[in-house]
């Protein structure tokens, strides 16, 4: 009796983890989430000093602080109540008198984003800490648009106002003054947007604003 063998072939299957032009990148090239806990901002690229994020990740478990939206305080009592001019930082323009090209906004600005530190500091945080920002401008009387500059003179006082590759305060300007050192160095920068809204809650109001911050982890 003769005995048949079936040999039977066996192909090699090679698999490279080599990733080459035009090679979608594998799970190993992708962005892992934050670790539980922290906060992880998304910057633009190329930019030694940019305004914000462009996004935040959130990592599991991390504790977080939701403020509501905080206007400005009503401190120069030289001006009508209720006007806007009343709503101007006397600790920073005294008697109210603004400095050299600042505007209401920016003046309305600066005064909530004190605010907002004091609202921070009570609830253990402070201005790194924060993560999201959210932004509401009203039209200042006899402007046909918001006032994003002023605005954005004024969240630099506070905010993302260093530079990320030397580690040192990049300086500000106050209206059209010569840049000088932030009233707060801060190299936090949130996500962030900011919109030209019809009206705000209170009469006299330019500038309403809220933040969420994160912890800091132990």
């Amino acid at each position: 009796m003769k005995l048949r063998f079936l040999t039977v072939g066996v192909a090699a299957v090679v698999v490279s983890f080599t990733a080459g032009a035009g090679t979608a990148a594998g799970w190993w090239d992708k962005p892992r989430p934050p670790r539980p806990g922290t906060v992880v901002p998304a910057l633009p690229a190329g930019q030694a000093n940019p305004m914000i994020a462009t996004g935040v990740g959130i990592g599991a478990n991390t504790p977080i602080y939701k403020t509501s939206g905080i206007g400005p305080t009503a401190l120069n009592t030289a001006a009508p109540a209720g006007t806007e001019a009343s709503y101007i930082d006397t600790a920073i323009f005294p008697g109210g008198t603004l400095s050299a090209g600042v505007t209401i906004t920016e003046a309305q600005g600066i005064n909530v984003l004190r605010r907002i530190g004091e609202n921070l500091q009570a609830a253990g945080l402070t201005y790194a800490d924060v993560y999201t920002m959210r932004v509401f401008l009203q039209n200042p009387t006899g402007a046909a648009t918001a006032d994003f500059a002023g605005w954005n003179r004024a969240y630099r006082q506070y905010f993302a106002n260093t530079d990320l590759t030397t580690g040192k305060y990049t300086p500000v300007p106050l209206g059209t003054g010569v840049p000088a050192k932030p009233f707060v160095i801060n190299k936090s920068r949130p996500s962030r947007f900011a919109l030209e809204i019809e009206n705000l809650p209170v009469g006299g109001w330019l500038v309403e604003v809220e933040v969420d911050a994160a912890y800091p982890k132990h």
